[in-house]
């Protein structure tokens, strides 16, 4: 039925095996597929003969008709290789089936993110910051080639039409591939005409994933995939403790495993070298080192705990939000309600572990890893290898899951890639291979935090006064983002808390910043799921104490929100709220507003009478202005929910004796795919431009789930991970 097939000379792994058989079925998987291969490959050092035009630093026409836009973003799962050639698409009117994507290089001054100032990914910002930039640049690609239609055909450029791809007046019809070089002679307009959004065809429509044919096949390139003449794979052994540091070390039983070629000392650890992931490994395994843990630091989290609630007892801190007086209204309250939350460390962990392909020349190098920041990995490379960084060229590769994780200020992983490539001199390609190990015991978490909520409430029930501290340590502080620290208050730290919407006449919100060697960074939605998960929680239980229904208690205090109000009607007219959930059920509810979108979601669980649950069902709307890709918002909906019930119910990084307990899989379990739960997305139609998706359905989850089992058990939860909190 396949005819003959050449299998690959090495064993073949999975993605191996995808690929032959993805070549195999050609015959029937082009009939029944919506794209064919729509994402280029040429960022993985492959080579088209199509030829192409740039008409512009983001749209480039190729000889075969098909359009390829130049993303400046990572696409790590969340879709930014379909949603922003949807935006040239649509300002283009081409035909979805000509879109293609491809990663765009390192180039700081053509490709930064508008909001970061430096090349790079995250914050939600990547449909936000590119929207009028592509829409312009695609404006200006389709005047182009109605300029060189006009001239081709001597009639005027007002008169020419596109639609689905086809350039025509009267009977002439091109397409773009055959007007494309003289369109590249013709000057773009200063202000392109933009549609009008009612026009739009292609935007707010159900569009096939570009990415999907080639992650479904596994012909799309990850930098595990990435293979360079005579490459060497390299593991390092990193410290046991934050804080420590590299002593002696005896490399001789390394090197007598079959495979290791070299041992090589850096200044992240011991880099063990070999034609093999699984040599490197056990020459990793067979290293004697003896490890400098003068500087460590061996508090554990019992201890930094500890440490968090005496701080949050203190009158110090740093005051974030102060309106009203406070004080004065905690002392004229009728009741006077206070909670203390923890939440703990968490890893990112993410599918694919943090890894990094080198070629190191002397006086350039080339690079291809999953980078979510461009900019700043090429710098930091380019001090290591003491070249210039206009030499250092990155080729951006899909990555599998970042979450924060690959935005490190430090370029961690690259920066290992780059030092290991030195120490050799180049002499071969390096491939760096994180282990699931070493991404869990010596990576970046998010933070640890302590919290103490007030609310005061009247005779009648309503909220006269809130006090919240909050402990917890900065991600910002000592490293190249400080600057961005303002009146000594990192922002990251204090998000879903300082901008609490709610209409409460007096608020009070202090920040006490914490120190310890643990590295942290930000983490899906950052503060907001840690400030998020217990504003949110506190505020359902004041609605309770008060007597109130939860929504309605919220509505009356955002009529000057009216997002807020508009998807918290949404979620709460799909779920059916007000009804009774029965017999061993709960529901609960929250909103919040991160990276510029309004998220509102209903959980609905059941509990047995051991106090074992399930999350059956999330109700989930959001505003994100307009939704480019419904599709992919929905996707992005339903993976943070995902990302939020996982840390929810188990994961927890905890420090003891200065180091992570945990390493695997076995003690750190994400979610499993029997514990995802119905959800159901809604949209809220906009006329706005887009926000954020990638990360602002994560926090409001962990507060609805806690109101959820609140409903249904009576019990109240004020620290995460759940665990078996319900069963005591």
């Amino acid at each position: 039925m396949f005819g003959k097939i050449k299998l690959p000379a090495r064993p073949m792994n999975r993605r191996s095996f995808l690929k032959v058989v993805g070549l195999s079925g050609a015959g029937f998987m082009v009939g029944c597929s919506e794209s064919t291969d729509a994402v280029e490959k040429t960022s993985s050092g492959m080579r088209s003969t199509v030829s192409t035009v740039d008409l512009g630093p983001f749209v480039r026409i190729n000889s075969d008709n098909t359009v390829t836009v130049i993303v400046k973003h990572l696409d790590k799962g969340q879709g930014s290789t379909t949603g922003l050639p949807a935006v040239v698409a649509e300002e283009l009117d081409a035909d979805w089936s000509q879109m293609r994507a491809e990663f765009a290089p390192a180039n700081t001054e053509v490709y930064k993110n508008l909001f970061f100032g430096v090349m790079g990914t995250g914050g939600s910002t990547g449909m936000a910051n590119s929207w009028m930039q592509l829409r312009n640049a695609a404006a200006g690609a389709r005047a182009m080639l109605v300029g060189a239609a006009a001239a081709r055909w001597g009639v005027d450029a007002a008169d020419i039409h596109i639609a689905n791809g086809v350039v025509s007046h009267g009977e002439s019809r091109a397409s773009f591939g055959e007007l494309a070089a003289d369109a590249a002679a013709i000057a773009p307009p200063a202000e392109p005409v933009l549609k009008d959004p009612s026009e739009f065809t292609l935007i707010g429509t159900h569009l096939p994933r570009l990415d999907s044919n080639a992650k479904t096949d596994g012909s799309a390139t990850f930098t595990l995939d990435i293979d360079r003449p005579g490459m060497l794979i390299a593991v390092v052994a990193h410290p046991p403790r934050f804080g420590a540091s590299v002593s002696s070390f005896d490399a001789a039983a390394a090197l007598d495993v079959a495979g290791v070629e070299q041992v090589v000392q850096i200044p992240q650890g011991i880099a063990v070298i070999a034609d093999n992931f699984w040599s490197a490994k056990k020459g990793r395994d067979a290293l004697t080192v003896e490890w400098d843990e003068s500087g460590v630091d061996r508090r554990g989290s019992d201890e930094l705990f500890a440490e968090y609630d005496a701080a949050l007892a203190s009158p110090d801190g740093k005051v974030a939000r102060s309106d009203g007086d406070v004080d004065a209204a905690f002392a004229a309250a009728d009741k006077v309600i206070q909670r203390e939350f923890r939440v703990p460390y968490l890893a990112h962990a993410t599918m694919e572990t943090m890894d990094c392909v080198i070629e190191y020349r002397g006086d350039a190098a080339e690079i291809w890893t999953g980078s979510q920041l461009q900019t700043v990995d090429q710098q930091i490379a380019a001090g290591i290898l003491e070249v210039d960084p206009s030499s250092v060229q990155i080729h951006t590769q899909f990555a599998g899951g970042s979450f924060g994780r690959r935005a490190v200020p430090n370029s961690d992983y690259v920066a290992e890639a780059a030092s290991i490539a030195k120490a050799i001199d180049g002499r071969a390609p390096i491939k760096l291979q994180w282990t699931r190990e070493d991404d869990m015991r010596a990576g970046y978490y998010r933070p640890m935090s302590s919290h103490i909520l007030e609310g005061a409430l009247d005779t009648d029930g309503n909220i006269t006064a809130w006090r919240h501290r909050i402990a917890i340590q900065s991600i910002l502080a000592g490293t190249p983002f400080a600057g961005m620290i303002q009146n000594g208050i990192d922002a990251s730290s204090v998000e879903g808390a300082s901008n609490l919407p709610y209409a409460i006449p007096n608020v009070h919100v202090r920040l006490n910043d914490m120190d310890t060697s643990v590295p942290v960074l930000w983490w899906r939605a950052v503060g907001n799921t840690q400030n998020g998960y217990v504003t949110e929680a506190f505020f359902d239980e004041l609605a309770r104490e008060s007597g109130r229904d939860p929504l309605e208690y919220r509505l009356a205090l955002l009529k000057d929100h009216p997002r807020h109000t508009a998807v918290l009607n949404l979620a709460a007219s799909k779920a059916g709220w007000g009804e009774n959930p029965g017999e061993g059920r709960g529901r609960g509810i929250a909103v919040l507003e991160s990276f510029g979108s309004v998220v509102a979601e209903i959980v609905d669980v059941s509990v047995d009478q051991q106090g074992n649950f399930s999350v059956d069902k999330v109700t989930c709307a959001v505003d994100c202005g307009i939704a480019v890709t419904p599709d992919v918002v929905k996707a992005q909906m339903e993976g943070g929910i995902g990302y939020g019930l996982s840390a929810a119910l188990r994961e927890e990084i905890t420090i003891t004796d200065g180091g992570v307990d945990q390493a695997n899989f076995d003690r750190y379990r994400p979610l499993r795919i029997n514990e995802m739960p119905d959800i159901d997305v809604h949209i809220l139609p906009s006329a706005n431009p887009p926000s954020g998706v990638g990360e602002p359905g994560t926090p409001p989850f962990a507060a609805a789930l806690a109101a959820a089992l609140a409903d249904a058990t009576g019990k109240r939860v004020y620290r995460m991970p759940i665990g078996d909190q319900l069963q005591a």
